[in-house]
């Protein structure tokens, strides 16, 4: 899709101007304190260059789920150290989202100032996506700027609503997203290989209905993977099997042949009869496992026939842990699996995007978050536009 960057927005004189930033500043908190400020910092490069170009920054972010009602302990005020820590400057902070207060605390500030607005669903209206609600929200802002790819998914008054009231813009960790995205699955390099884990082919029908249409290949790990394999008729003992999505899984098996796309599952396991840390293990044939045992990871040669078929891959998408891999020693296929799609990204000959559920803390778990060419840490977000729905956050923000 074609979007309004920054670079668009910049064209303009901006000096002055009011610019309304949706940022994800939902980070984890301890005692009054920031424990992680990977979300704050990913909004500094558009905060930094609004403020170079003399704009007023007004910045928009929910926190927890107050819904609705104001709650003190998940006000944004308690942001403001660490924010203006990062920024090496003062930060604003107005205890309202909109009206008079807010209108004169943003008309006192200098340009290239930044100002942080209160928690947005501390208002009824923000999740509904109120028209009223919008509307006094635009009212503070000459531009608005999504940089929230995170909360796109959500059709809000602050991802939204304003947009469409406003001239809309990505910001720049929006605009890398969505690019990298659209690498991904909107316009990739083929072959075009989706990795698939996790542990229940319930929550993922959506995605790999419209995986199986759009990719190459289709590897499925997990406990996702033995639904498909007891829909081939496969014993799996006592592991975590949704046998009443076995027609389900002949079906997006059957879609697949038909999209000309290569189903790939593990050819041996790693069972065990309990679920412990280093418990007693052995590696088989999943058409082996006894009714006593469950498979908790793919082994070795999984992992090869994985590999084998990555490298002959020029784009690869990664959702989900190949296997138990919080619990040793079932993350050896997710760890093994993730180094070699690494090693192909730095390469520089494949891309490789990883996001979404557990997949940030599986890449960083096996070292290699830092050196795939994308991960995103969207969650719902990355899912939803893996299975193909609409985002309006990002529709609002065509060009």
């Amino acid at each position: 899709m074609a979007f309004k960057r920054l670079s668009d927005l910049f064209k303009q004189d901006i000096t002055n101007k009011r610019v309304l930033v949706r940022v994800d500043f939902n980070v984890p908190m301890k005692d009054g304190v920031v424990t992680d400020d990977t979300r704050l910092q990913a909004a500094l490069p558009t905060i930094a260059a609004l403020k170079n170009n003399g704009a007023k920054v007004i910045l928009l972010s929910h926190f927890g789920r107050p819904k609705g009602k104001v709650v003190p302990e998940m006000s944004l005020g308690q942001l403001v150290p660490a924010l203006s820590e990062l920024l090496a400057a003062n930060v604003t902070f107005v205890p309202v989202l909109f009206g008079d207060e807010a209108k004169a605390a943003i008309d006192g500030v200098d340009e290239g100032s930044v100002v942080l607005l209160e928690n947005t669903r501390f208002y009824e209206g923000e999740e509904k996506n109120d028209p009223e609600l919008a509307k006094q929200v635009a009212a503070l802002g000459d531009f608005y700027v999504n940089d929230a790819f995170s909360a796109a998914h959500r059709a809000h008054v602050s991802t939204e609503g304003v947009a469409k009231l406003l001239p809309s813009f990505a910001g720049e960790s929006m605009a890398r997203e969505l690019d990298h995205l659209d690498k991904a699955l909107g316009n990739p390099v083929r072959p075009v290989l989706a990795i698939v884990g996790g542990a229940k082919v319930s929550s993922k029908i959506d995605l790999l209905e419209n995986l199986v249409t759009k990719v190459d290949a289709l590897a499925i790990g997990g406990g996702m993977a033995n639904t498909f394999l007891a829909a081939q008729g496969i014993d799996v003992g006592k592991s975590l099997c949704e046998k009443d999505l076995l027609d389900k899984a002949r079906d997006i098996m059957a879609a697949a042949d038909k999209a000309g796309c290569k189903i790939v599952l593990p050819v041996d396991v790693v069972v065990s009869k309990e679920f412990a840390v280093n418990p007693p293990t052995r590696t088989t044939t999943p058409n082996d496992t006894k009714a006593d045992e469950m498979i908790l990871d793919a082994g070795p040669e999984s992992v090869k026939a994985l590999e084998a078929v990555m490298a002959e891959s020029k784009t690869i998408i990664w959702n989900g842990p190949l296997g138990a891999f919080e619990t040793a020693p079932f993350d050896m296929a997710t760890v093994e699996a993730a180094k070699a799609a690494a090693k192909l990204a730095k390469s520089g000959n494949v891309i490789v995007v990883a996001g979404g559920g557990d997949t940030v803390s599986a890449m960083n778990h096996a070292g290699v978050a830092d050196d795939l060419s994308f991960i995103s840490t969207a969650g719902g977000a990355f899912l939803e536009w893996m299975e193909g729905k609409e985002l309006p956050g990002v529709k609002a923000l065509e060009a």
